[in-house]
């Protein structure tokens, strides 16, 4: 009865966090269409963020010594480098589609199993991977000629690559086996956001930001919303609330459940554009999205169950479509940190 309890309540969650961070995008491109910075953008997002995980960073202030590593790449890569090209993507190209070519993320982290880590993987991940990339073309309808602007999905392409390291570096919270090496997820993602603050510091620059412009209210559709509320929901529901209940989904649900949830975030933010920016795709654009979740779906639930952690250890591991040594060696998911999260 509790373990039924603890699944609806993480699915619940899984869900909640699908939603907030599906509605990241949709809040930020008002913002910056009225003129602010893609790179200001993410720096007030991440900073506002860090701000409200300070007394969390302040709790685990001892992963400064224990994994100095760890929270600059996830800084670096799952914060700053992830945030910044998706954001960045968002002035160029649909939400939507930005989305979607970040969910090449999972065929990415295949492709890094089996060219770099020369690894072999299942035949129905790479089934996935050619579903997603078949799917993608579709998206950004190649026959057209490319329609869409090359610059802009190359940098959602960049935001996909900074998410594989965020799955290459999952595995790096510490030994299961071991309590006393492992790190609460919670702390990683604070000093995450506090690293990823100082980054985009020097890469944005904030201080030539046209800090009027949070001021006003901003066109969103065909509707006129309040700056500052756009800027709390990613602040506070996109980035705290999403990596929160994200984490806790992760606890509670398999990180394959967990995974498969966290592909609704690009329905989510598909649908959010279309209704609240009037961001239609065309059929043949919405086949390709359902078939790159397709393809996300099948790698993300292809890979062998991993030996389940003893009692009073962090869940079991998945990398899409690994054998089970390379999913224990390259990104296990039960530190918490995710499950197929898109971190977006």
């Amino acid at each position: 009865m509790h373990a039924s309890q603890g699944r609806s309540v993480g699915l619940g969650l899984a869900l909640l966090s699908a939603f907030a961070f599906g509605g990241s995008g949709v809040a930020a491109k008002p913002l910056i269409e009225a003129g602010l910075d893609p790179l200001h953008v993410v720096w007030l997002r991440v900073a506002g963020a860090a701000l409200v995980m300070l007394p969390l960073a302040w709790r685990h202030r001892d992963l400064v010594r224990r994994r100095p590593a760890l929270l600059a790449g996830f800084g670096l890569f799952a914060v700053a480098g992830v945030q910044a090209f998706y954001f960045a993507s968002l002035s160029r190209i649909p939400v939507g589609v930005a989305l979607l070519v970040e969910y090449l993320a999972p065929a990415l982290v295949l492709l890094w199993v089996r060219f770099v880590r020369r690894r072999p993987v299942t035949r129905a991940a790479a089934v996935g991977v050619v579903l997603a990339v078949g799917g993608l073309a579709c998206v950004v309808e190649v026959w057209a000629g490319l329609s869409f602007d090359v610059i802009g999905l190359l940098l959602a392409l960049c935001a996909a690559c900074c998410q594989v390291g965020y799955f290459l570096l999952s595995d790096q919270g510490g030994d299961p086996t071991d309590p006393a090496e492992a790190v609460d997820p919670l702390g990683v993602i604070a000093y995450g956001l506090l690293i990823g603050t100082l980054v985009l510091t020097v890469v944005a620059r904030p201080w030539g930001m046209d800090f009027s412009l949070l001021a006003g209210g901003v066109d969103m559709g065909e509707s006129h919303v309040a700056a500052p509320l756009l800027l709390g929901w990613i602040v506070l529901v996109a980035t705290v609330l999403a990596y929160g209940t994200g984490v806790v989904s992760v606890r509670r649900l398999s990180p394959q459940v967990a995974g498969v949830v966290a592909c609704l975030e690009a329905v989510i933010a598909t649908v959010l554009a279309w209704v609240l920016l009037g961001e239609h795709l065309s059929a043949p654009q919405i086949l390709g999205g359902l078939v790159v979740l397709v393809g996300a779906f099948i790698a993300q639930t292809s890979t062998p169950s991993p030996p389940t952690a003893p009692a009073g250890g962090v869940g079991d591991t998945a990398l899409p479509g690994a054998d089970v040594g390379e999913v224990a060696e390259v990104v296990g998911e039960g530190d918490g940190l995710s499950a197929g999260r898109t971190a977006t």
